[in-house]
């Protein structure tokens, strides 16, 4: 059992490292990037008011006035008085910034100003990019059992066959993921959000999990929008969730796809999986007294039988 506790431990470690590593970029892209965007949002303020004492404006002064308008709305500044009162670099929304940029989401709806902030952004996905999704990967190995592999055992030990088990599996699963992190958070974006419809909502979740990132619909960027930075932490957690639920749905089929034989067909590479995961073993080997009854024979060579533990790769389909 200690295996299993440095396991467990060690993830636990991962997923904490990954949330300091998200405060740690936030409390550098604030510092770096609030103060471009403050002279930003005064420069563009200048410019309304320059614009306003103009008593006659021609068409190249509308045009001038225009391009430094969409430039600064394209850094998240607008000219609009209500849409300029929220920082776009304060730490909770830095702290989203990083999360779209490590996740590859990247929403674009907010960009860095500065050179150091353009530098830093580089070197901060470098790392980050790799280390999320190893992170990502470790939780999926660590739901794997608990949401395909037992629920596979338990439709094989209740008379269905292989194939036929993992279809109603998948099928249960998928609509699992559907409806919680599809439906669900697409009824409450548009409680949350006065200009989505449910449409929207579904449509930006689907974005967001596939990690395509259009950035047409961004929660927590409407003006003075009540508890913007728990909404936007609450978005990051619901992206962490999803991006696994989305990667284990990805692992899924291709378990699937090995034991209907389609990889094989394909020339496509097997999902491997290890025999047991330290977690997953029933019996802890001491070296003293009695084992209980392995899931090996005495004959080391001879395969595993069907019902002796359930798993895409260890289901004889004879």
């Amino acid at each position: 059992m200690h295996s299993v506790g440095r396991s467990w431990l060690l993830l636990t470690g991962f997923v904490l490292f990954y949330v300091v590593y998200l405060l740690f970029g936030a409390l550098v892209f604030s510092s770096l990037e609030r103060p471009a965007e403050d002279k930003l949002r005064e420069d563009v303020e200048a410019l309304k008011l320059e614009f306003l004492n103009h008593s006659c404006v021609n068409v190249a002064a509308l045009e001038g006035f225009l391009l430094k308008v969409l430039t600064a709305n394209k850094y998240g500044v607008s000219v609009l008085k209500n849409a300029s009162v929220v920082s776009n670099w304060d730490l909770a929304s830095s702290m989203f910034f990083a999360n779209t940029l490590v996740t590859t989401v990247g929403y674009g709806h907010t960009t860095p100003l500065s050179d150091a902030g353009k530098a830093f952004s580089i070197l901060y996905a470098l790392i980050g990019v790799p280390f999320t999704m190893l992170v990502l990967t470790a939780c999926v190995q660590r739901i794997m059992h608990p949401l395909v592999l037992a629920p596979v055992g338990l439709l094989h030990r209740l008379g269905l066959r292989p194939r036929p088990a993992t279809v109603v599996h998948f099928t249960l699963l998928l609509l699992l993921v559907v409806l919680c992190f599809f439906v669900a958070p697409a009824a409450v974006f548009r409680e949350l959000e006065p200009s989505w419809s449910f449409l929207d909502g579904v449509y930006f979740c689907f974005i967001s999990l596939c990690t395509i990132g259009l950035g047409d619909f961004v929660p927590g960027t409407q003006p003075r929008q009540k508890y913007r930075s728990l909404y936007q932490l609450s978005v990051m957690f619901y992206m962490f969730m999803g991006l696994m639920m989305m990667y284990l749905v990805l692992r899924t089929i291709h378990k699937m796809a090995d034991l209907h034989g389609l990889t094989t067909f394909l020339q496509l590479p097997r999902c491997e999986d290890p025999d047991l995961d330290e977690d997953q073993k029933p019996i802890v080997e001491d070296g003293q007294g009695a084992q209980a009854p392995s899931f090996r024979t005495e004959e080391t060579s001879k395969p595993l039988e069907a019902a002796s533990q359930p798993s895409y790769n260890t289901i004889n389909t004879s």
